[in-house]
């Protein structure tokens, strides 16, 4: 279905196995979904105006403003907690954001983490917990240009410098008693008590070779590159950056804080990252994207997915 206003709104659905694919709003399709009847949230919100993914108007990339932004955001961290059972939880993912002289007047810093944060707890979440994900900033100066980040500001004059942003992992919890338990009694596909030694950790590294791990309390293998396909949902130059969350950042998520079986929500599906997750970790997933060409590479990968997972076996 494809309404005329706000640049040729569109609405579908599709179904697999254990997977429910919104195309729409989520501002308007997160309605649908029953009350209390999410086990868990797992997903990265657009930063402000930092990523447009699309020329919507119902795209929160397309904000002129944070409180705009805000105000726009709120509906859908509203109808969250409205789906999730009480006691359960919403993994955000988020990041802080730079500021520039020809937008805000001076070179700095945003604190949209805390913003976000703040909005969860004015609509009626509890912040639960956080960690923080580290980043390389070789690899963040090269990628983004950063002018703090380059060792010519360093060698020019290092009061411009600054060290490179972090992720964060913002954890929210619905008030109210959780009904269902999530037991983790170190069997095979559970949380271990030697995953949860490095998963406890308030920092999560990015490592590329893996060394070093369970040395400290620290996640060590959230991997940057560890990510769906993102060119699947690539269309002309209608948004500034595809940003897929990384894989391994939404199986810790699932794994730890819903049981098998349980649903799994994201409410900025994307190419499908978090429903692909839930689902290969023997979950349920329900989803909503607001772009076509996204939502229609999810659908391509939830449907190798369970072409994948009904493989016959020799076993």
């Amino acid at each position: 279905m494809t309404t005329g206003n706000l640049a040729d709104y569109q609405t579908d659905d599709a179904y697999g196995d254990k997977w429910h694919l919104m195309l729409g709003d989520s501002c308007e399709r997160l309605a649908e979904i029953d009350t209390e009847s999410v086990d868990l949230s797992v997903c990265s919100p657009p930063f402000d105006s930092l990523y447009t993914y699309s020329p919507s108007l119902r795209d929160l990339g397309n904000s002129a403003s944070r409180g705009e932004f805000l105000d726009h955001y709120r509906f859908i961290v509203a109808e969250q907690l409205r789906v999730t059972r009480p006691g359960r939880l919403a993994c955000i993912h988020v990041q802080q954001l730079t500021t520039t002289k020809a937008t805000h007047g001076y070179v700095g810093m945003s604190d949209f983490r805390g913003d976000v944060i703040r909005l969860f707890q004015q609509v009626g979440w509890i912040f639960h917990g956080e960690a923080t994900i580290w980043k390389d900033p070789q690899a963040q100066s090269i990628r983004t240009k950063a002018f703090s980040l380059a060792f010519q500001t360093k060698n020019r004059d290092s009061a411009s410098c600054r060290p490179a942003l972090a992720d964060y992992l913002l954890i929210f919890r619905k008030p109210g008693d959780n009904a269902v338990k999530i037991p983790h009694k170190a069997l095979e596909g559970e949380v271990t008590n030697d995953d949860w030694i490095e998963w406890a950790g308030p920092i999560w590294f990015d490592r590329a070779t893996g060394e070093d791990d369970g040395l400290g309390p620290v996640w060590t293998t959230i991997r940057e590159s560890e990510t769906l396909n993102a060119r699947l949902g690539r269309e002309s130059a209608d948004e500034k950056h595809i940003a897929p969350l990384q894989l391994e950042f939404i199986r810790r998520c699932v794994l730890l804080y819903s049981n098998p079986g349980e649903l799994v929500l994201s409410p900025f599906g994307g190419i499908g990252s978090e429903p692909y997750v839930a689902v290969k970790n023997g979950r349920r997933a329900i989803s909503c994207e607001l772009k076509p060409s996204y939502w229609k590479a999810a659908v391509k990968v939830m449907q190798e997915l369970d072409a994948e997972m009904n493989l016959p076996t020799l076993l």
